[in-house]
């Protein structure tokens, strides 16, 4: 199958350039002026042109031809976006212009808020469900709260659906790639009463597996994940307006293998901590992996003993957006509720060595409510008023076996309860056509409650049950001015303040002060920036930042008897940095887009622990890191360039993007940095110009870039995350 979807893709490529010149004689004239793109970023349509906000928008078009299925792929098509992968599994770790959160455990909030439909979800790991049906992506950068539901102090991530329409379509995807990938996607939509109109969506996403373990060749990494999602939109009046929303997912998939960046010297297995088991070299094929269970961890986990490394989650949810116009006044309503089901076990030493086999199982439910009013009218003043509740359920089992290096496995539970109430405010006033100033406040408290922790090596006493909280009183918000000396250009600048509340660290087995909660961070974010249409066929928009960071929540460690276990401090620190976005249409059928990012951070307050002392002598060593920079990626660069014409009636699309990301330096040490590198993905679209059917072939990581996702370490094993490999394959598309 391989061979002949390279053979297909090679020569239609070939064939489609070998006519590009007469085809562009031959075309009708195309439109070379760059659409208008509308956005709901401040909670009313508006074009993102309009938006004194550093933003970027995705459509559902470009997601699919870059072959983005979830939320983590966005990073490769964002500015100044990363999401880390924790370990191979299903926990993303955001970070946005640098204002990240580094946790692979599930208690705590990320810096970006990610919403769908207007609904937050607040735990990150119920971000990890397919992404299809999509209408735009919004990321927005920078400190939110004085509009969106939850406080954030890296920015937003919008996800919009598609919306029920008002004739019957319906449409069909389906693709074949590489390793027996496949991943389909259909829907139907249109009227089903006078005033009534629904939309049914679903996606399935299976197969896949590139890696392979070193011992046996058996093979990992098939994706099995399927969602569905129904709309139904009904209008009884012209002033009042419901959508419902109900969704659901399951993932079975296998997580993604890790392999060996260094010789791993396992343990014999009777329990005593000395290395003299057996050296398994480094991997030197980023293909390779390895797992293994112990039958005791099997049975307490509830996995058979060959089980691979995977899922077993179920989420879905419902909500319902009221929306009644009054005299000037559109007053909406949000209610939600979201549940997820993880069960996941994952191979942390990469090895068939058990020495640091996880399991999470997790039960969270999330229900909030969001009272919003914003004014309908043409005058100088717009604003936006709202009341925002949320409680988080959270019951969560981590289990971590150390049989053949400690004897035993270990386990952590406990309950979290998360209850928080904000008001928040915007308003704009014009003071001229050209002069608008913005303010925004909010107010928020939320209280994070840790019940019944607790702690225990199998066979040892177990610390008692113990329940902490902490508790944040936030004011937040923002204050800009927006110029506009020419119909187009606008020039902004802004002040914010952002918070994100403090936590726990909840995976020091054995040891109690790693529930001590952190303290809330506070980012001060100081922002210019312009957006600019010089011409009908280019689109330019810049920002710089400067961010005063208080109390950065940043990933430290303690030293146990067994070396350093992870643990969150506070720090104070600083960011600063720029982004440049452009769109052109220099010639008919042509578009190209291009955006680059730079970000500089540095501590200015931060004493962590002496990791490397710590692995050499199992004592506490502290280190002053003031003035040292914060590892994360510095320069991120992307774009994409498509041509579409005609050929004896039939249309064709050529399309490629590209995104490189800079180093990625580790607080850990050199041998856990991950490398820069270039990812570069290739389509060729076809379809007849009088016809609803395309076909399309297209390539993934093109150049077949090595690179990794992510490097670190758990008890002695050196592990690295691998990016996937090059991808080819084909994709029909019919719509109705």
């Amino acid at each position: 199958m391989n061979r002949l979807l390279v053979s297909v893709s090679v020569g239609a490529l070939a064939a489609l350039c070998s006519t590009m010149a007469t085809a562009q004689q031959a075309s009708p004239e195309r439109a070379t002026t760059i659409d208008e793109v509308i956005v709901t970023a401040q909670r009313r349509e508006q074009a993102a042109q309009d938006v004194g906000i550093a933003l970027s928008v995705l459509s559902g078009e470009s997601l699919t031809q870059q072959g983005v299925t979830n939320v983590n792929q966005l990073q490769n098509a964002t500015p100044n976006l990363e999401v880390e992968p924790a370990f191979g599994g299903g926990a993303a770790q955001f970070r946005l212009r640098g204002v990240g959160f580094q946790d692979y455990a599930s208690n705590n909030s990320p810096t970006v808020g990610v919403y769908v439909n207007e609904v937050a979800y607040p735990v990150p790991v119920m971000t990890q469900g397919l992404i299809f049906d999509i209408d735009r992506v919004e990321v927005l950068r920078g400190p939110q709260g004085t509009l969106y539901g939850r406080n954030t102090t890296g920015g937003a991530i919008s996800l919009v659906t598609k919306r029920p329409t008002e004739d019957l379509s319906a449409g069909l995807m389906t693709e074949w790639g590489s390793q027996d990938q496949f991943r389909a996607e259909g829907h139907v939509s249109g009227p089903i009463a006078a005033t009534v109109r629904g939309r049914l969506a679903v996606s399935t996403e299976q197969g896949g597996a590139w890696q392979r373990h070193r011992d046996t060749g058996e093979t990992l990494g098939d994706a099995d994940r399927s969602g569905a999602r129904a709309l139904i939109d009904w209008t009884p009046s012209d002033s009042l307006s419901f959508l419902l929303d109900v969704h659901g997912g399951i993932d079975k998939s296998e997580n993604q293998g890790l392999y060996l960046i260094s010789d791993f010297l396992t343990r014999d297995g009777d329990g005593d901590g000395v290395s003299n088991g057996v050296v398994i070299p480094a991997d030197k094929d980023r293909s390779k992996t390895g797992w293994g269970l112990s039958p005791r961890f099997a049975a307490e986990i509830g996995r058979d003993v060959n089980a691979k490394p995977g899922r077993d989650n179920a989420s879905w949810g419902t909500s319902l957006n009221a929306n009644l116009a009054l005299n000037g006044l559109n007053l909406s309503s949000i209610s939600s509720f979201e549940t997820l089901k993880r069960s996941e076990y994952g191979d942390w030493d990469a090895s068939a060595s058990v020495e640091a086999d996880t399991f999470f199982g997790s039960d969270v439910d999330v229900v909030s409510q969001e009272l919003r009013l914003v004014s309908d009218n043409d005058s100088a003043l717009t604003w936006v008023a709202g009341f925002y509740y949320s409680r988080q359920d959270l019951h969560e089992r981590y289990s971590s076996d150390f049989i053949d290096l400690l004897g035993t496995y270990a386990q952590v539970a406990y309950d979290q309860k998360v209850e928080s109430w904000s008001l928040f405010g915007q308003a704009e006033y014009a003071f001229a056509n050209q002069l608008k100033a913005i303010f925004g406040l909010r107010y928020e408290e939320e209280t994070r409650e840790l019940e019944g922790f607790g702690s225990a090596f199998g066979g040892a006493t177990a610390l008692p049950p113990t329940s902490v909280d902490t508790r944040m009183t936030p004011l937040t918000g923002k204050t800009a001015l927006e110029f506009k000396p020419s119909d187009n250009l606008l020039i902004y600048g802004s002040v914010s303040r952002g918070a994100k509340s403090g936590g726990f660290t909840t995976y020091n087995t054995g040891d109690r002060s790693g529930i001590e909660p952190f303290d809330p961070e506070i980012l001060w974010a100081y922002e210019v920036g312009f957006k600019a249409d010089p011409s009908r066929a280019v689109q330019v928009n810049g920002a710089a930042y400067y961010y005063d960071y208080n109390g950065q929540q940043v990933l430290s460690a303690v030293c146990g008897a067994n070396g350093p276990v992870g643990r969150f401090t506070n720090a104070d620190s600083k960011i600063y940095g720029a982004e440049l976005e452009g769109v052109f249409r220099p010639t008919a059928g042509l578009r190209i887009s291009q955006n680059v990012s730079y970000k500089q951070g540095e501590y200015t307050d931060f004493i962590d622990l002496d990791i490397p002392a710590c692995q050499q002598t199992r004592t506490t060593v502290l280190i002053d890191k003031s003035g040292d920079e914060i590892p994360f990626p510095s320069l991120s660069y992307g774009g994409s360039i498509s041509y579409d014409w005609t050929v004896s009636g039939f249309a064709v699309t050529a399309e490629t993007n590209y995104a490189y990301r800079d180093e990625y330096p580790s607080w850990l040490g050199a041998r856990y940095d991950v490398e820069a590198y270039w990812l570069a993905n290739a389509s060729v679209t076809v379809g007849p110009e009088d016809a609803n059917w395309s076909v399309t072939f297209w390539a993934r990581n093109l150049f077949d870039q090595d690179y990794d996702l992510t490097r670190n370490f758990f008890t002695n094993a050196s592990i690295a995350q691998p990016g996937r490999p090059r991808t080819i394959g084909a994709r029909l598309s019919l719509q109705y």
